[in-house]
């Protein structure tokens, strides 16, 4: 006799089965396969739709059969469709868990008490109760010795590792999310994709001021080595975010560009430098000298003296 699992069962589990495979092989980045690709909802819908059409034709063919039968035949089936499904082995772990007693056997563990015809059962305590009290001995005894006696570590040890940790993977993360740099952790980015976004906004936002080739106008000459507020990385990508000398410096971008766009606008300045100009602006500013830079060996050598005799010697 059939004892299949209901369609509202078995549809929706055959469903998510196949959903998961999906997003399982299909490699879709950090979004989910069926919003990465729209195409997959289409696949999905039609999933949906077979097996919709599997079960009303599984149910049309069980029909048929059931008109079939003898009427003996008949019954019988109906009975094993009405019975409840047991799950024997979730009942029988339930029973151990909790010893309960049948209604029928308490009489096997009344007590003598009688109060006002209210006896009282002499009921064991639950399995679970005693096997999770036991536990909670051992912890204690475990904890105690690992911190009372041993002394392993403390709250503010595990802390100040775990604050650690912490900076550890946000310094590891930020290395690879460029839209969460500063001015503190900015650096040059040499890879042409970025340099040409950085030539892009640069056209954009920079040109009226600085020219297209960097050789200033109403700003400063940005091809030469002399600096306002400072060359670099971390000095221009600052000089562009905060804006420049009050009252007569470029305004401050960081309300309009993110991070990653200030990044690469700066490291693309920099690749200015040393550059001929068409027309180029005078020298504002100072020489910059990058103070991280390492310092060129430079070998002094002591200019060879010549030592003469005072006294001459006549060679007669």
């Amino acid at each position: 006799m059939s004892t299949r699992t209901p369609w509202w069962i078995r549809i929706p589990l055959l469903f998510f089965i196949i959903f998961g495979l999906m997003e399982y092989f299909i490699d879709s980045g950090e979004k989910p396969a069926i919003i990465e690709y729209p195409i997959t909802q289409f696949f999905m819908l039609m999933v949906l739709m077979i097996l919709i059409a599997i079960e009303l034709i599984l149910s049309s063919i069980e029909n048929v059969m059931f008109q079939t039968l003898s009427p003996e035949a008949k019954e019988r089936y109906l009975e094993s469709k009405a019975k409840k499904r047991e799950w024997t082995w979730a009942n029988n772990i339930y029973k151990r868990l909790t010893k309960t007693r049948e209604i029928e056997k308490e009489g096997e563990i009344i007590l003598d008490h009688n109060y006002d015809g209210i006896r009282e059962l002499d009921n064991v305590l639950p399995p679970w109760w005693v096997y999770l009290f036991y536990a909670t001995i051992i912890f204690g005894v475990v904890y105690l010795i690992r911190f009372h006696v041993a002394g392993d570590y403390d709250q503010k040890l595990e802390y100040e590792q775990e604050v650690a940790a912490a900076k550890i993977a946000i310094e590891e993360y930020k290395k690879t999310a460029k839209d969460l740099v500063d001015v503190n952790t900015v650096e040059f980015l040499s890879e042409a994709a970025d340099l040409s976004a950085g030539e892009k906004i640069f056209a954009t936002s920079c040109v009226a001021c600085h020219m297209a080739d960097g050789g200033g106008g109403i700003g400063p000459n940005l091809t030469d080595e002399y600096w306002i507020l400072g060359g670099g990385i971390k000095n221009v990508f600052n000089t562009i975010s905060e804006g420049g000398r009050d009252g007569k410096g470029m305004i401050a971008w960081k309300q309009s560009l993110k991070p990653l766009e200030m990044a690469q606008v700066a490291s693309y300045i920099l690749t200015l430098g040393g550059t001929t100009a068409a027309n180029p602006k005078a020298a504002e500013g100072e020489i910059w000298v990058d103070p991280d830079a390492p310092e060129s060996e430079e070998t002094n050598e002591a200019p060879m003296e010549q030592v003469s005799d005072s006294t001459d010697v006549a060679m007669n």
